[in-house]
């Protein structure tokens, strides 16, 4: 191949590990190429150059154009500002195949090349059966872009960019090409995914592919109940009673274990024997009644010349959460006489009732067919629950989170989160476990319980699934527009970033701390990005690209679009009243009215007339 090859960039200068510093060629008079009458930018950041090696050719990527690309030992004299590239290798093919990593480094004076539509298509153009399309090629828009399936969902990934930049729409898109619906041949029908909506905006997006669960369902969604009696017994505490002491603790989780065995002697739970079970056992035991028998011994008052006779005035109940009523106990030495064995716990208590009597806490405190009875009996298990989140016809199932409080959504999502992981982790070798159908967990606005100083469930195990997960078939996806304060352990282990618009400069070096190339002058364009555009890089990608991700049909955009203001404020609206504003925020749903219109709907039927017609 001679000089005079119209593709024919330079020669290389220097070898550094996998960092070649290439000095451009005289005739290069432009920034632009014309090669078969296609047009191609010469020397720009983030483009592909080709370095033939006889029978195979090495690829790599443009970081760095100018003086600061030259070799440090040249003089200043010697330094020709706009001739330099800095280029890190990433890849090379052999035939018609390509492959990361290098089996061989250049040498000096070895020629580069402009990488040409044929070669982009060799690189990208092999697709196995565990490549899903997400875009095309931002300096190729022809060259469409693939992502390995299996790395993408065992090595974890991780989907970064500030607000604005096209987050949500990215992941409905990567979520649509994994299970690609309207594709009669490939795509991914046996897929299983669980997605965390934090703010309730992909429902609208992946509603036609998904089963939705919600803690304010609207038509069409179903309930979302995480039964309190699957949580570990300190997490639950921490929720219902408040900060307890170790005495306190104690006098709680007694009473647990004992309701627990009580319920386990009544009648057999499958895999669970009584020398095994533990205080966090998900066995179901009665809230109502453990608040009932704490309070009843915390307020009993005594009476007679033993001081053993119950004082008892009125008995309560335990359904009603109506505590028993005592006499009041009395100075001196005719009583009633105060429970010397109290625990102290009598606020907890107050709390745990309160808790109890919130509507805003039913889909955890009353989960629907799995509340447990006064004597611990439900009308659904834990499978019921599973096969509704996990086992449904569809390939996606969204958990949308927006009607959930504040002060519980963290604990929830943790919640959540260890159920999921707890079920595959023990039955990775049953047919419905995680080693033979995989889970891929996504999580939206990670940064709100994956922060480095989280020390909750939630992030305990996100941590979990990130150092584990890929040997139990358990793969995350991590959603955040501040990566800076997402834990730096979860990030490390996402094998795959995709990094849109970010540009916080927090944000941007910690996505280049992640990173395992050298590749800090392509992460330079993370700025400057369009929306909808990324940089992909890791184990899913071949080669680290940028990308113009795919975006939905506008039927199929997730709800989180900027609204439209000077269009809503061109014209002059009448207001429809804020007696509807209020009844929305007093019920907590934005669907609510102030006054529910009822229809009556009756069946028509065709009756025959009397000439044998129909009327």
């Amino acid at each position: 191949m001679n000089k005079n090859d119209p593709t024919y960039l330079g020669d290389v200068s220097a070898v550094s590990g996998a960092s070649i510093r290439v000095k451009l060629a005289e005739s290069l008079a432009s920034g632009l190429a014309i090669i078969k009458g296609q047009t191609y930018r010469v020397g720009q950041v983030g483009s592909f150059v080709r370095i033939p090696q006889g029978y195979q050719d090495l690829y790599g990527i443009v970081c760095e154009v100018g003086a600061t690309a030259a070799p440090q030992m040249l003089s200043a004299d010697n330094v020709d500002a706009g001739r330099w590239m800095l280029v890190e290798l990433a890849g090379e093919a052999i035939g018609n195949r390509f492959e990361r990593g290098l089996s061989q480094h250049p040498n000096i004076n070895d020629r580069v090349h402009i990488v040409t539509e044929t070669d982009l298509r060799r690189i990208y153009g092999y697709g196995g059966d565990d490549q899903i399309l997400i875009g095309t090629l931002s300096s190729a828009e022809n060259i469409e872009v693939r992502l390995s399936l299996d790395a993408l969902v065992t090595r974890h990934s991780a989907i970064l960019g500030s607000t604005g930049s096209g987050k949500s729409t990215t992941v409905a898109s990567l979520l649509r090409s994994i299970v690609r619906p309207n594709v009669a041949v490939g795509g991914s029908p046996g897929a299983r995914i669980l997605l965390l909506d934090i703010h309730g905006e992909y429902t609208s997006a992946l509603g036609d592919i998904a089963r939705v669960f919600s803690a304010t369902p609207q038509p069409g969604e179903q309930p979302l109940f995480v039964p309190y009696w699957a949580l570990e017994a300190d997490e639950l505490l921490d929720f219902v009673a408040g900060g307890l002491s170790d005495n306190q603790e104690i006098a709680f989780t007694d009473k647990i274990q004992d309701m627990k065995a009580a319920r386990l002697r009544k009648s057999a739970l499958p895999g669970l024997e009584q020398h095994s079970l533990t205080v966090d056992s998900p066995v179901p035991f009665s809230l109502k009644q453990l608040w009932y028998d704490l309070i009843d011994f915390e307020t009993t008052t005594y009476e007679g010349q033993q001081r053993d006779q119950p004082a008892r005035e009125m008995v309560g109940d335990p359904e009603t959460l109506t505590p028993p009523r005592y006499k009041p106990h009395a100075m001196g030495t005719a009583g009633p006489f105060i429970n010397q064995a109290a625990k102290g716990i009598r606020r907890q208590l107050n709390l745990l009732r309160s808790r109890l009597l919130d509507r805003r806490y039913d889909f955890i405190l009353h989960p629907g067919p799995w509340e447990p009875n006064l004597d611990g009996d439900v009308n659904a298990d834990l499978d019921k629950l599973l096969e509704g989140w996990l086992g449904h016809d569809r390939q996606l199932t969204i958990l949308d989170l927006s009607g959930v409080p504040s002060g519980v959504l963290v604990r929830l999502i943790g919640s959540i989160l260890r159920i999921v992981y707890e079920a595959l982790f023990w039955s990775r070798e049953k047919t419905e476990g995680g080693k033979l159908r995989p889970l891929l967990v996504v999580m939206e606005e990670a940064h709100r319980y994956l922060s480095s100083d989280s020390d909750g469930t939630a992030a305990n195990v996100v941590k979990r699934i990130a150092k584990e997960g890929r040997k139990y078939g358990i793969g995350a996806m991590v959603v955040s527009q501040r990566p800076s304060e997402v834990d730096e352990t979860v990030l490390s282990q996402c094998g795959t970033i995709i990094a849109l618009r970010l540009t916080n400069p927090t944000d941007r070096a910690r996505v280049k701390g992640t990173l395992p190339d050298n590749l800090a002058g392509l992460m330079e364009l993370l700025p400057v990005l369009r929306t909808g555009e990324a940089i992909i890089t890791g184990e899913a990608a071949r080669l680290p690209i940028r990308c113009r991700i795919t975006m939905p049909t506008e039927a199929h955009q997730p709800q989180s679009t900027d609204p439209k203001v000077t269009e809503a404020w061109s014209k002059r609206r009448v207001a429809e009243g804020y007696d509807r504003v209020v009844a929305s925020w007093r019920s907590q749903r934005t669907t609510a009215v102030v006054v529910e219109t009822k229809i009556l709907r009756e069946p028509v039927t065709d009756t025959p007339n009397e000439k044998g017609g129909k009327k």
